[in-house]
């Protein structure tokens, strides 16, 4: 069983990737700023306090690890300012994860980043550019350096994100011609996280995921 370092697990969908490997027996090394309050308990969970921008935090976390889940998110209160996390993040964690011999990443965008901002349908765009416009061009920066790094990346990009337990039906779009927005509960995402970095379907793709479509 792989052991799994999930960056950003203090919340969101982090603490459901957490959740959900420690579910299916993993081992897990929950990695955040406010890791000592997580309130989960299970003898395979470590918290592991740590600052995602500091290269010897992550360095550290990254001892002995298997794979990395990087599942960052800013407060709403930032997205009118400019958002620098996700790209200083993946400028720390990949040459990291390069040097540490660390070779499996899954790492959390969004349906917008990257290739899949040509899918956003006519009523959808300009409301995402007006709230969302400056992370999703950070989280652009974050993909590309993924994308030029020597790991074995996968890109998810959830739709909509809502509360609620996992249900396991969703759907996982893995050609550009298919990307769509939709709803899709963060343990819906978690699932999918966990299965890939058992089974590695997508090594070097991106995929949207989404339960219900919504309006173009």
């Amino acid at each position: 069983m792989p052991h799994l370092l999930v960056i950003g697990a203090s919340q969101g969908i982090g603490l459901e990737t957490a959740k959900a490997a420690l579910a299916a027996g993993h081992r897990v090394r929950a990695f955040a700023r406010s890791a000592a309050t997580i309130a989960l308990s299970d003898p395979n969970l470590e918290r592991f306090p740590g600052d995602a921008l500091s290269s010897a935090d992550v360095t550290a976390a990254l001892q002995g690890v298997d794979a990395v889940v990087q599942a960052l998110g800013v407060p709403a209160r930032d997205l009118l300012g400019p958002v620098r996390l996700f790209s200083d993040a993946t400028n720390v964690l990949v040459p990291a994860m390069e040097k540490a011999g660390v070779r499996r990443l899954v790492a959390v965008t969004g349906f917008g980043a990257g290739d899949s901002r040509a899918a956003i349908g006519p009523l959808q765009r300009l409301p995402f550019r007006l709230v969302f416009g400056r992370a999703y061009d950070d989280k652009d920066a974050q993909e590309i350096r993924i994308r030029q790094s020597g790991l074995d990346w996968t890109l998810v990009r959830p739709g909509v994100l809502t509360g609620g337990a996992a249900t396991g039906r969703y759907q996982v779009l893995d050609r550009p011609a298919s990307w769509k927005n939709g709803l899709i509960s963060r343990a819906d995402v978690a699932r999918f996280i966990v299965g890939e970095i058992v089974g590695n379907a997508h090594v070097g793709r991106p995929v949207v995921l989404i339960s219900h479509a919504l309006p173009l």
